[in-house]
């Protein structure tokens, strides 16, 4: 089944709304400049209340390792999504050996970028390719997360983006690595996405929101739905 988080949590009553309607894994924001940007002390006590095999996932820009780390094992977060340096010189093998327990590495593309730049798409394309071949993921990550952007705005825009364009990048990147699509998900255009591009998982934040920051329970449980809905087919 396609892996689900619901991002942008920002109370234990959201949290627990995603968790009861079958999503995967929850999102805290720790962006400063975002409207869902969350404390790592009321972070950590939501993330104490939920079952352990929910992933609790951090998103994190800008961010010394130092502090990322800190931030990381004082909520006790199980993965950390960051922007990284570009994919051929990306974090040593033993990245993960920083923080208390094994992490989850989640690795933001900008779909929105690459779809600018044709030289850096298939660029990208060609060095997954190579990473097919020789059919190892890197050493370092092994999951990305294509989402929209803006200059202003790492990611949390609530915009699509152009899938079919962007497909044969995700075809390539399937062989190899786990694919999360993000960027303007909704019930009503995510079974649309899952059909082009086939991803392991998928991520919504202002799609199940009533408010920046608010999630709407039903918006969660019919986004939920059309995903599982989408797996049967």
């Amino acid at each position: 089944m396609t892996w689900i988080k619901i991002c942008g949590i920002t109370n234990l009553e959201d949290a627990v709304a995603a968790v009861d309607a079958g999503a995967d894994a929850v999102g805290f924001v720790f962006y400063e400049n975002s409207p869902r940007r969350m404390d790592p002390a009321a972070a950590r006590e939501i993330v104490e209340r939920l079952p352990e095999k929910i992933e609790k996932i951090g998103v994190f820009v800008d961010l010394s390792q130092e502090r990322l780390t800190g931030i990381v094992d004082e909520v006790g977060l199980t993965g950390v999504q960051c922007r990284l340096r570009p994919l051929a010189a990306g974090p040593s093998p033993d990245g993960r050996a920083k923080y208390k327990n094994p992490v989850r590495m989640l690795m933001p593309l900008s779909a929105t970028r690459l779809l600018e730049d044709e030289k850096r798409l298939q660029g990208l394309m060609a060095e997954f390719v190579r990473m097919s071949e020789l059919r190892r993921p890197s050493a370092a990550f092994d999951t990305f997360l294509l989402d929209s952007t803006t200059t202003d705005k790492h990611g949390g825009t609530g915009r699509a983006f152009d899938w079919q364009r962007i497909a044969p990048l995700v075809q390539v990147m399937n062989k190899s690595v786990k694919v999360i699509l993000a960027g303007g998900l909704t019930t009503e255009n995510v079974a649309g996405a899952m059909r082009i591009l086939r991803p392991w998982g998928v991520d919504v934040s202002s799609g199940v929101e009533s408010e920046p920051g608010k999630k709407d329970p039903e918006k969660i449980r019919a986004f939920i739905r059309a995903v599982r809905s989408a797996d049967k087919n």
